[in-house]
């Protein structure tokens, strides 16, 4: 029996310095209903989402439509790049994919936030087993989760992603045996 997890990257928000309460813009609202459209489709049991609120507004509404609440989980919230205003985003980024243990002032590290997320991904392969669960999350700790189970998955792939974007991962218990996209605001 598959468990399916669609994995959900945010839909295109406004940016803020302030990461949890960062809201979708006027497009990434209109996203939204394309997205309800795809995921009504799969036969959808739970929703969990990462706390940043452009992540709980990109699947509130499936959890609406299936009638349930949605589960806020800490360990899928975006990864802490730093502390500080990075200068050359870029450049930090790929840094932190070239060398997984390398963080900067007050960040995570590859290995750290790949580790918080792929435990919370386990409980919930565990716990909701031969269910479908969204999971509303943020491009760079998706692909870090992905990457966990086939390391094809890294930094050109996080590059190319899009705002939003849904990628299936079917497992038999822990195992990976599949990765599709579903959908993509391309």
């Amino acid at each position: 029996m598959l468990t399916n997890l669609y994995f959900v990257r945010h839909a295109h928000s406004i940016y803020s310095p302030e990461e949890l309460k960062r809201p979708l813009s006027k497009q990434g609202l209109s996203d939204v209903e394309k997205i309800n459209q795809q995921l009504i489709k799969e036969s959808i049991d739970y929703v969990i989402s990462s706390p940043y609120l452009r992540a709980v507004q990109t699947v509130e509404g499936v959890a609406k439509i299936i009638d349930k609440k949605i589960i806020i989980e800490d360990a899928y919230k975006e990864r802490q790049l730093s502390s500080r205003p990075v200068e050359d985003f870029q450049l930090a980024i790929s840094k932190v994919w070239k060398e997984p243990s390398f963080y900067l002032e007050g960040g995570e590290s590859n290995i750290v936030a790949q580790k918080r997320g792929v435990e919370s991904t386990l409980k919930v392969l565990e716990r909701y087993e031969g269910k479908n669960i969204v999971i509303g999350t943020h491009g760079n700790i998706m692909v870090l989760i992905m990457n966990y189970f086939d390391n094809h998955y890294g930094y050109e792939f996080w590059n190319e992603l899009n705002m939003p974007d849904i990628y299936k991962l079917s497992f038999n218990k822990s195992e990976l045996k599949e990765v599709n996209r579903i959908w993509s605001n391309e």
